[in-house]
């Protein structure tokens, strides 16, 4: 599973620098190399701040977590006492990312 996680950390990081988005590993999974938690395992650079990343790879996830994306474009979840979160594909946050920048840095 270690194995399988540091594929999908690194995918997640290629994905982002595919789209002209900083984006950078911990090494070992363990944010402290980068200056964070040890639960961040990468680092986005979202304008001009640092986007700290956990990764998770699964066989499967229940469907309460995966949005289908011909209906919606994101899932809001939230727990009892906590702030909401909120889950989507990389694609379309890229996207939302991408359209928010100034035309010139396109």
């Amino acid at each position: 599973e270690r194995v399988k996680g540091n594929r999908v950390e690194r995918e997640v990081v290629s994905e982002l620098a595919n789209s002209d988005i900083k984006a950078r590993r911990a090494w070992g999974s363990d944010g402290r190399s980068l200056g964070f938690d040890a639960e961040v395992d990468c680092v986005a650079l979202i304008n001009d701040k640092d986007f700290r990343i956990q990764v998770k790879a699964r066989k499967s996830i229940g469907k309460l977590y995966q949005p289908d994306t011909d209906k919606v474009d994101c899932h809001i979840v939230k727990m009892d006492r906590r702030k909401p979160v909120i889950i989507m594909e990389l694609d379309k946050f890229i996207e939302i990312y991408k359209d928010a920048l100034p035309k010139d840095k396109r």
